[in-house]
């Protein structure tokens, strides 16, 4: 097992903060009220996780294209194509309110975990990748449920 690098797994770490406000501001609605009257009501509860969530997919497409760029031939075909599916989810199924909006983020992040997987399989990815993005899926699809589900 490798070790993930200190500025992957910081970066990634941040990139939780959002999720996180979500959910918090979500579950504690105080926190929302005070969100929504200070900075605005798309930064808080489920609103600020859905935005998010739709453009952590697209940036998750971008990352995988990138790797696709590691291979040749099919598998560089393949690789292209499956890494425009994250953002294109993310584009045709969150909308509709926002239980059904994060429940299909949900699956987004689920998908595009599978992906990562596929990636760091055919190595792709680096040797480290999967150690990263297993706990940061989990983290973003936990406070993605605690909007959908509380």
């Amino acid at each position: 097992m490798r070790a993930i690098p200190a500025s992957a797994l910081a970066l990634g770490l941040a990139g939780l903060i959002p999720f996180i406000w979500s959910a918090v501001s979500g579950l504690v609605p105080d926190l929302g009220l005070w969100t929504a009257r200070t900075i605005g009501p798309r930064f808080a509860g489920p609103y600020v996780g859905l935005a998010y969530g739709t453009v952590i997919l697209s940036f998750m497409s971008g990352v995988l294209w990138g790797f696709a760029t590691r291979a040749s031939g099919q598998v560089a075909a393949s690789g292209y194509a499956l890494s425009v599916i994250p953002a294109l989810w993310a584009f045709l199924m969150v909308g509709g309110g926002p239980v059904s909006a994060g429940m299909n983020l949900m699956f987004g992040f689920g998908g595009v975990l599978g992906l990562d997987w596929l990636f760091w399989r055919h190595g792709l990815a680096p040797p480290w990748w999967m150690h990263l993005r297993v706990p940061l899926t989990a983290v973003s699809v936990a406070c993605l449920a605690a909007n959908v589900f509380f």
